[in-house]
């Protein structure tokens, strides 16, 4: 029976694809009792499965990583404040002006320079917290992912140990 490329290729995408992925072991069994290698392969599968029972853990599904923070943006464009400072300053100088010297003009234009200073250093307050709430959440998030690795690595050395220790019993010499 002759097979096509692309039922070649769909073949191979299945395999690679559809098995789950089963972390590396770090021990080698020698059959210290002439054991075959179909026996083996049978007494390596019975000692992963009651590695799982033992530990609750199976390397092929791992439990699911911490959920990801959303990352806080820092906003970068014109966010309007500026405008708005000018605009309230201009507002507060003309009547300022107009009271205290009967010159409406100068004092908005006295109050508009003042209150697009305000704004901008309002912006820039904005801004450095949002900086700083970016960086807490980013240090956050490599914290958890810090310790869900830690916990991957313990849960994979207590199976790893318990089939090692199964497959001893079985006449294996584990290394």
């Amino acid at each position: 029976m002759k097979f096509g490329k692309k039922t070649r290729l769909l073949t191979l995408v299945c395999f690679v694809f559809g098995t789950p992925v089963v972390a590396q072991q770090s021990q080698f069994y020698f059959p210290a009792e002439g054991q075959s290698q179909e026996q083996q392969a049978k007494d390596v599968a019975e000692c992963r499965g009651w590695a799982t029972t033992q530990t609750n853990f199976n390397p092929a599904y791992p439990p699911p990583p911490p959920a990801g923070y959303v990352v806080p943006q820092v906003e970068t464009g014109p966010d309007g404040s500026l405008v708005r400072g000018a605009a309230r300053g201009a507002a507060v100088g003309a009547v300022a002006g107009e009271v205290f010297d009967d010159k409406a003009g100068k004092g908005a234009g006295a109050g508009a320079a003042a209150g697009a200073l305000i704004g901008g250093m309002k912006r820039r307050q904005k801004r450095r917290g949002q900086q700083e709430a970016q960086k807490q959440a980013i240090a956050q998030n490599e914290q958890e992912i810090a310790a869900y690795q830690q916990q991957l690595d313990y849960l994979n050395s207590q199976y790893n140990s318990a089939t090692g220790v199964c497959m001893s019993g079985k006449g294996y010499t584990v290394g």
